[in-house]
């Protein structure tokens, strides 16, 4: 493709609206346009990466045997009220009526739709295993859109969901998937992780996310260098670190008499260490949460450590908000509240990080009053112990002992092991061996193709632009003639264009009348993987420039041994 016929409007300066590299790459290499808030259009540039990101999901997901369709973009109502996502999705669900005043959404994902494709045609265990994927675009109405692709409200996915007659027929297809997906982003070239997840508004048993490594990634993961663990932050799980020593440092480690201290008008942490001259870790605090039926949970967790309501909700199996209001006839003396007196209908969860330590101050459950050297379980009885905080620096690991790590990053694909959720509502059933009607057993399998796109520019940049991997790139070879009214020059570039064109290598021919420098600049921004340079040392010695965008590496080349320089690199880097 010759740069002059192509259609690539690069931008010298960053955009104002761009926040993170990404963003201000896409748009000033000229790979997408913004539309409204969220969402994009994809210029011709951007489009050839999309799709070549597509062809490798493609080629993985059909390897591993799922089977492409298309599901319709828009849906009926119906189907969510019968799932119950209709109400629980909130606003992101983007809803709309028809013209008969018929109530549709835009799909955001398709659990729906699929179970109720299983529902009309699967039939039998005979119909069993089935993996069904397609290559669509969703819609979310994100209330902040952000960080361009990254969270967007238009965006391209695929997404794959699976039938099966049990769970482990359905654990085959779950391993399958999450092999694929390491693959996908093997071939692609990027550096990530695999680790366990909360299921969120997809619901299901258990989930795993691949979060591609990035400075500016929103998803955040610990890790275990000693064994391997990892989870994603808000579900990993970790022994406590100690906390910080009281200032008393020869002050007893024996359990001390319980005592009560007056504390007019402090209410929180902060300013209770320092009424007390104690570090938050000495202090114990109780949370308040209720469920659906405003049945009220204590959680006990240490003053220095955060309450992690994903973590309660999951142990619960409710879904779970913070009280913090007082309630009519309760006499709950909020903000200073405690485990110890605390209203005998209100059940106390206790965070492992207090297990380990003793004389914790905690609220006395009377107004203007704490208590100190409460401790467990000589004092309060709980009704179960277990890990209800985030992770924090120095906290080890559940299964070695192994200091953690903690490391950010952009999250691409998410698989679910969903069980019967969707298929009992939507009364999705087979007939078994055994001649009974069962539900099917379900998983689905989601990885971004527009975010993919924006992860890899996310972690292959530098200060001069994008860093395409081989694999998705635009163009593999950039064919720069630096002056294109020498005709010596330009009759050899676009004789070295027709040869490159004929060994099957996508070209950008840069045969633009403007100066070498800007050439190079857009090169650069643009960030084709090779560029063929011809200017003065073809004129002097028929040598051409030969120039790698990773590593900026340079060599030379005559023309005659392009076929051999194309037939390495392809075989290097898993071209045909």
């Amino acid at each position: 493709m010759k740069f002059s016929k192509f259609f690539i409007p690069t931008l010298k300066e960053k955009p104002g609206e761009a926040e993170i590299p990404s963003h201000s790459l896409c748009i000033r290499a000229g790979l997408i346009r913004k539309i409204a808030s969220g969402i994009y259009s994809f210029l011709p540039l951007g489009l050839k990466v999309l799709k070549k990101i597509e062809d490798i999901v493609r080629q993985e997901m059909n390897n591993a045997g799922a089977v492409e369709l298309l599901l319709p973009v828009i849906q009926p109502s119906i189907l969510w009220e019968k799932s119950g996502r209709w109400n629980e999705y909130g606003q992101e669900l983007f809803r709309l009526k028809d013209r008969n005043k018929r109530d549709f959404c835009l799909g955001p994902t398709h659990e729906e739709i699929i179970t109720y494709l299983a529902y009309l045609d699967i039939k039998s265990y005979k119909d069993l295993p089935v993996n069904l994927y397609q290559i669509q675009i969703k819609f979310r109405d994100e209330i902040r859109p952000r960080y361009g692709l990254l969270r967007a409200r238009e965006f391209i996915m695929k997404d794959s969901y699976s039938f099966s007659r049990d769970s482990d027929d359905m654990e085959i297809i779950y391993r399958g998937m999450h092999d694929a997906y390491c693959r996908i982003l093997e071939r692609i070239g990027l550096k990530y992780r695999v680790v366990t997840a909360d299921t969120g508004l997809i619901g299901g048993k258990l989930s795993h996310e691949f979060i591609v490594f990035a400075d500016n990634g929103e998803e955040r993961m610990v890790f275990c260098p000693g064994c391997g663990y990892s989870a994603n932050y808000e579900m990993s799980e970790s022994v406590p670190g100690a906390c910080e020593e009281n200032k008393d440092s020869k002050k007893s480690c024996s359990e001390g008499a319980v005592k009560e201290i007056h504390t007019p008008g402090i209410t929180d942490i902060d300013s209770l260490s320092k009424f007390l001259k104690v570090k938050a870790g000495k202090i114990a605090k109780t949370i308040l949460l209720k469920d659906e039926n405003n049945k009220i949970y204590a959680f006990l967790v240490r003053g220095d450590r955060e309450l992690n309501i994903k973590k309660a909700a999951v142990y619960l199996k409710k879904s779970l908000i913070f009280f913090e209001n007082s309630i009519e006839g309760r006499n709950l003396a909020i903000g200073y509240l405690g485990p110890v007196g605390l209203n005998d209908d209100i059940e106390i969860y206790l965070d492992n990080s207090i297990k380990s330590e003793n004389n914790f101050i905690t609220g006395a459950n009377k107004k203007d009053y704490h208590l100190a050297n409460v401790n467990y379980p000589r004092d309060f009885t709980v009704k179960h112990r277990g890990n209800f905080t985030y992770p924090e620096p120095g906290d080890k690991c559940i299964n070695c002992g192994e200091e953690l790590k903690f490391e950010k990053g952009i999250e691409i694909g998410h698989i679910f092991k969903l069980g019967c959720k969707y298929s009992e509502k939507l009364d999705a059933r087979f007939l078994d061996i055994d001649g009974k009607l069962k539900p099917l057993v379900m998983g689905c399998y989601g990885i971004g193709i527009t975010r993919m796109m924006a992860a890899a520019i996310e972690q292959l940049h530098d200060e001069k632009g994008i860093i395409w991997p081989v694999s998705i790139a635009p163009f593999t070879v950039n064919l720069i003639v630096t002056t294109v009214k020498d005709k010596q020059l330009s009759s050899a570039g676009d004789k070295i264009y027709k040869t490159l064109k004929g060994l099957d290598v996508e070209v950008l021919y840069d045969d633009r009348d403007i100066n070498a420098g800007i050439k190079f600049k857009d090169s650069d921004l643009i960030g084709i993987p090779v560029k063929f340079i011809l200017g003065k040392k073809f004129l002097d010695k028929k040598l051409i420039d030969i120039e790698y965008r990773k590593n900026e590496d340079k060599i030379e080349l005559d023309a005659d041994s392009i076929p051999e320089f194309i037939k390495k690199f392809k075989s290097e880097n898993n071209l045909k």
